[in-house]
């Protein structure tokens, strides 16, 4: 298989599925939260959670703790394709092109979730005015979901940064960094059991690995795949299977254990092997991502193109169907947990597509859902 296809208009068959794959596994990630989050308004998990009995733990830890690999997924994807910029091309123009292809719509669903749920009560106008206000500096009250944007927009304004670095890199010396970045992702556990490291304390949250850690480090992993990782398709899929299965085991088992019913937890706290930047959840995502990388046909069904295609737009409406279909199975039929999340899951999804496609045929409709 070709791994590092340079033509721009060449599609990359396995990254139109991941996609598709990445942004279902979003909205498995927010239907699961309305059975153990506060989530209120805003259909997501709040800083407090309350599991109501061992059904919910149980489904919750599966379902939640399995899509919890859904942004690094996209974060992997972006860079695969990204990094490192041509030759050729100026930081300016790098920015221009990914800047006008994110922001307008990224710009329209801020301005849309900060207004239109006054339509049906959700928000008065109180709380849409402070929301407007606000955007220039953080997302709207009901759009917890856009938190995602930012990570992503750095990422892309460090990608002139790091690729004339990338360009001449080794494996060995990308392997370095990886390696930092990996030990990076151990933190949260240690900040548990040891308090704080490498230079931290309560006037400087600077610590040593500081530059290593972050999205940054899935990056680098995409590009050391990309660029290095000379494995057959039978090598790719069994490590990718090992690595999935024991990252999806540790993933799923760190909020089983704690996450008690009958309890009020701090989310934070039972969530903690949920957070994107451990190794658990690295290991998890880079198994999925080389699995996906075993499917090696020339072209794709048109359904699953134009399904990527409309993939961020339909990432950035799912919260106004969420709890739409929330109140559907959870509320008025009243399904079980194991069929209610993936249902509201599945709806949420097939409503945002069918939502994309229509909007997609509107002269201009880039500004609003992206191409």
């Amino acid at each position: 298989m070709d791994m590092n296809p340079r033509n721009p208009q060449q599609r990359i068959v396995f990254l139109d599925y991941l996609r598709i794959f990445a942004c279902f596994l979003v909205m498995l990630v927010h239907a699961s939260e309305n059975f153990y989050g506060a989530a209120g308004s805003t259909d997501m998990a709040g800083p407090q959670s309350f599991l109501a009995n061992e059904t919910d733990r149980l489904w919750v830890s599966l379902y939640d703790g399995f899509s919890r690999m859904s942004v690094p997924l996209f974060i992997i994807v972006s860079a695969y394709l990204l990094m490192p910029m041509p030759a050729a091309q100026t930081s300016w123009q790098f920015y221009r092109r990914r800047f006008t292809r994110i922001l307008p719509p990224f710009i329209v669903f801020m301005i849309l979730y900060s207004t239109l749920p006054m339509l049906w009560g959700q928000i008065d106008g109180a709380t849409a005015a402070h929301d407007l206000r606000r955007l220039p500096l953080n997302f709207p009250t009901l759009a917890g979901h856009l938190w995602f944007m930012y990570p992503l927009i750095s990422i892309y304004l460090f990608i002139p940064v790091i690729s004339p670095w990338l360009e001449r890199a080794t494996a060995r010396e990308e392997r370095f960094f990886i390696i930092l970045f990996l030990i990076s992702t151990c933190m949260p556990y240690l900040h548990r059991w040891c308090g704080e490291l490498w230079g931290e304390c309560f006037w400087n949250e600077y610590h040593m690995l500081w530059y290593f850690s972050g999205y940054l480090g899935y990056s680098v992993i995409a590009h050391y795949i990309r660029k290095h990782l000379a494995w057959g398709r039978r090598r790719r899929f069994a490590t990718g299977l090992i690595l999935m299965t024991a990252g999806a085991a540790a993933t799923i088992l760190s909020f089983y254990v704690q996450a008690v019913p009958g309890v009020t937890h701090e989310t934070p706290v039972i969530e903690i092997g949920w957070a994107m930047c451990t190794i658990n959840c690295v290991a998890l995502t880079v198994g999925t991502f080389l699995l996906f990388t075993c499917i090696e046909h020339k072209r794709a069904p048109k359904v699953i193109t134009t399904m990527s295609k409309l993939s961020y737009g339909v990432y950035l409406m799912h919260i106004f169907w969420l709890g739409f279909w929330v109140g559907i199975f959870k509320g008025a039929l009243a399904l079980p947990t194991v069929a209610a999340i993936p249902a509201i899951a599945a709806a949420t999804f097939a409503s945002c597509f069918v939502t994309a496609k229509i909007v997609s045929l509107v002269p201009g409709s880039k500004w609003i859902i992206g191409e």
